[in-house]
């Protein structure tokens, strides 16, 4: 069992762990959908008739397991080589040089010699959201992305900010465990919508019900709807460790937690990109929970990650925030800022 992480050595180490499981289990989910189809095609008359309809749907099966196998291994090697550029088409990224843009370019160049990191990609998706993603496996891959109007509404210290936050989802293993649960293990989120968004189309004829393969077909689906739903389970059972985590990380590269919070409430609400799958959203800086999704997502609410940064980095919301956060985070962040201010370490010293 994958320990809980209490610390940045434990967070990295748990997301090796949790790599691997995420890769056996793709296999798992790969043989369970793999399976639900032939039983699928077995009620429809796809598959050969034999002695009945389970010990013939698990015959098939074990003869075509080498090739599924190779198959699924071929997956998760073209995942790991093409993953940049998959995430990036999705999104509608442009890699970008120094000559490009050599303001963003030597931000996060200064940020990487502070640490001794090697110097990722850089690329920018066309888009008035706010937000920013990192991506790759390796050195050779890693690239950190931003929308143009992260660049556009934020200033150098806010996107300073923000490029250190993702740097530290690349320092702390995040971005391989998300590439794995996102773009390796979505192919099984893929077939299931597929074969879901054309349920309505499914017709079993009065000779098949009675012939028993209804129910093979029924409880086909049913299996495909487990893997389907396994599937999204391991996007949502990613620790929300990581994005405090990757703030506090910021926070310790830059020396800035109050640019961490102006950046944080400046994109709260505005960081939804359209058209990118949410898959990809999921990798995102901010995800833009609203207060019932946000028991399902992968990110903590705003409120939250200011929250934590105001007391344990020393942080202050601005009395006049840059950008109004959603309705919810202006509800409670005054009452929230004073009452951190006033027990915290970093309490206000007494006026007057």
């Amino acid at each position: 069992m994958v320990g809980q992480a209490f610390g940045l050595y434990t967070h990295q180490r748990n997301n090796r762990i949790r790599s691997g499981f995420l890769l056996v289990g793709l296999f798992l989910l790969v043989y369970l959908t793999c399976w639900g189809l032939i039983l699928v095609g077995y009620g429809y008359g796809g598959v050969p008739r034999g002695r009945s309809a389970f010990s013939e749907v698990t015959r098939l099966f074990w003869s075509w397991w080498p090739f599924i196998t190779v198959a699924t291994a071929a997956w998760i090697f073209i995942g790991f080589r093409i993953n940049v550029g998959l995430i990036g088409a999705a999104a509608g990224a442009t890699e970008v040089s120094r000559e490009d843009n050599p303001k963003l370019y030597r931000m996060l160049e200064n940020l990487c010699i502070s640490r001794g990191l090697t110097m990722p990609k850089l690329a920018i998706v066309e888009s008035e959201a706010l937000n920013a993603f990192a991506s790759g496996v390796n050195d050779k891959q890693f690239t950190v992305t931003v929308t143009r109007g992260l660049l556009d509404q934020l200033d150098d210290a806010e996107v300073e900010a923000v490029l250190a936050h993702e740097l530290t989802h690349i320092r702390n293993g995040d971005v391989k465990l998300m590439v794995i649960a996102v773009v390796i293990a979505g192919v099984i989120s893929f077939v299931g919508e597929i074969i879901f968004r054309n349920l309505g189309r499914v017709r079993v004829s009065s000779d098949d019900a009675k012939k028993g393969n209804f129910v093979a077909i029924l409880i086909g689906f049913a299996v495909i709807a487990v893997s389907w739903l396994l599937a999204v389970l391991i996007r949502l059972s990613l620790s929300r460790a990581r994005e405090y985590l990757a703030d506090a990380g910021a926070v310790e590269l830059t020396k800035n937690p109050d640019a961490m919070i102006s950046a944080l409430l400046k994109i709260a609400g505005r960081a939804d990109i359209d058209g990118v799958p949410s898959g990809v959203m999921d990798m995102c800086f901010e995800n833009d929970p609203d207060d019932f999704a946000d028991l399902f997502s992968t990110h903590p609410s705003i409120t939250k990650r200011v929250q934590a940064l105001v007391e344990t980095a020393g942080g202050r919301v601005p009395s006049m925030p840059p950008q109004p956060p959603k309705l919810a985070d202006r509800q409670t962040l005054p009452t929230m800022v004073e009452e951190s201010a006033a027990r915290g370490p970093w309490a206000r010293p007494p006026q007057g």
